[in-house]
């Protein structure tokens, strides 16, 4: 018979639970909702800054990556996410892999009589602190401490509003067999830290953003780059990352709607397939990002610009979904 699945809740409740005290334990609600740190005391907060240098340190090594470069910047945040992988988790999994890991720190310390935590339990600790205190140093995040530490929340303010990152279910998550393939601890941070915070003003504007551009009603790469030089021949290239001429055509568009956002400091092209609806966004350099929903053929979908935000309105299964991110993209 396989393997039964590996959730958050396993490894949360194998790993991690008997390194808890046991009050916090008896009511996990109330602990991740009570400040450990009312009075700010700074030498809380210079605990968690060296539980995150310490995985700094050892997480090259325990990666197997020496070249895994965790400098605090956003970039380093996508470099571990990539090394998160199936085959390195299973190896932390192991009994061999799993036991004897490097000595948690004074800002991560564990249960009395809990024992030594494992490789797994120091990297997952440590690492969510390291991606906290990227938040805290690239974003002006702030620290909503908690007990045991590295349930230490991270309070962002953005254009999307506030809100408190639980970077440690970040990592169970990302950890579990459903998210382990998928890369979700990257895609967690881009679209919780780096697109509500990027600066979209600092954009050069490409056109007057009332400019209509029509719809495209016959869709190729060569009617499209046609289309954009009639109707918007400042933008002068769609960007090396664009899909290739044999993608697009492969993509099979019915049609194409093209919408000027943030003051036309960016373009948004969205047309369906038969499968479902592509999205692009391009810059002043051409391609920036894309988005795809699977979708029926039928009714069309519905994209809405209000203000700082997009909804995409989609059928799926002849219900309706409504994706809402904001104007520059998820």
């Amino acid at each position: 018979m396989p393997a039964e699945p590996i959730t958050a809740a396993q490894l949360f409740e194998r790993f991690f639970a008997p390194h808890y005290p046991p009050d916090a334990l008896a009511d996990l609600a109330a602990m991740r909702a009570s400040d450990a740190n009312p009075a700010g005391n700074p030498s809380i907060l210079a605990q968690i800054e060296h539980a995150a240098e310490v995985f700094a340190r050892l997480a090259p090594g325990a990666f197997d990556a020496p070249d895994l470069g965790l400098d605090f910047s956003d970039a380093s945040v996508h470099r571990l996410g990539a090394a998160l992988t199936r085959e390195r988790r299973d190896a932390w999994l192991s009994p061999a892999g799993g036991a004897g890991g490097a000595r948690g720190t004074r800002g991560t310390s564990t249960a009395s009589g809990a024992g030594e935590p494992s490789m797994l339990v120091t990297l997952v600790t440590h690492g969510a602190l390291y991606v906290g205190a990227c938040v805290v140093k690239n974003h002006g995040g702030k620290w909503q401490v908690r007990r045991p530490l590295w349930e230490s929340l991270v309070r962002l303010e953005s254009s999307a509003g506030t809100g408190d990152l639980a970077l440690f279910q970040w990592w169970l998550k990302a950890l579990s067999d459903e998210e382990i393939d998928r890369g979700r601890l990257v895609d967690r941070y881009r679209t919780h830290v780096e697109v509500p915070t990027f600066d979209a003003e600092r954009l050069p504007v490409i056109a007057a953003g009332d400019r209509r551009i029509p719809r495209l009603a016959k869709v190729r790469y060569d009617t499209l780059y046609k289309h954009l030089r009639a109707h918007l021949p400042e933008l002068r290239s769609v960007g090396e990352d664009f899909p290739s001429p044999e993608r697009f055509e492969e993509m099979a568009f019915k049609s194409m709607e093209f919408a000027l956002l943030g003051g036309g400091r960016m373009l948004l092209m969205h047309g369906a397939t038969a499968e479902g609806v592509h999205l692009f966004w391009l810059d002043a350099n051409g391609f920036a990002k894309s988005a795809y929903y699977p979708a029926d053929s039928f009714p069309a979908h519905v994209v809405q610009v209000e203000g700082q935000k997009i909804r995409v309105i989609v059928p799926v299964r002849g219900e309706t979904q409504a994706h809402e991110m904001l104007w520059w993209g998820a």
